[in-house]
């Protein structure tokens, strides 16, 4: 019976500690805060606004899914990170591509 107790209590370890939590927890807010500011004192041009918004909100991504999600963490977590990057690759890959043909497609002239 103590043995399915410590069980329990390391799966619980493994989720993540406050230490964790609260660093990914300030992280979003810096990540939330900065193009925030960006916006609401017209600190950049439209298209720098536009990419910085994007490039927060990957990072943002990154954050959530490394301190909420836990996706180092566990048994399969190379396989998962490598499993994200695919997914990755491909989704870049369609609307890459997908973008690629709408802009240089010249049947639609």
């Amino acid at each position: 019976m103590s043995q399915s107790h410590s069980n329990v209590h390391n799966k619980h370890e493994s989720h993540g500690s406050l230490k964790s939590y609260t660093i990914g927890f300030v992280l979003s807010i810096i990540l939330t805060i900065i193009p925030l500011v960006v916006v609401m004192n017209h600190m950049m041009g439209k298209t720098g606004t536009l990419v910085l918004i994007l490039i927060m909100a990957i990072l943002q991504f990154v954050v959530q899914l490394f301190f909420f999600m836990h996706i180092r963490e566990g048994e399969n977590s190379r396989w998962n990170v490598m499993a994200l990057l695919l997914g990755l690759v491909i989704l870049i890959t369609v609307v890459g591509g997908s973008i690629w043909i709408m802009t240089y497609n010249q049947v639609a002239h």
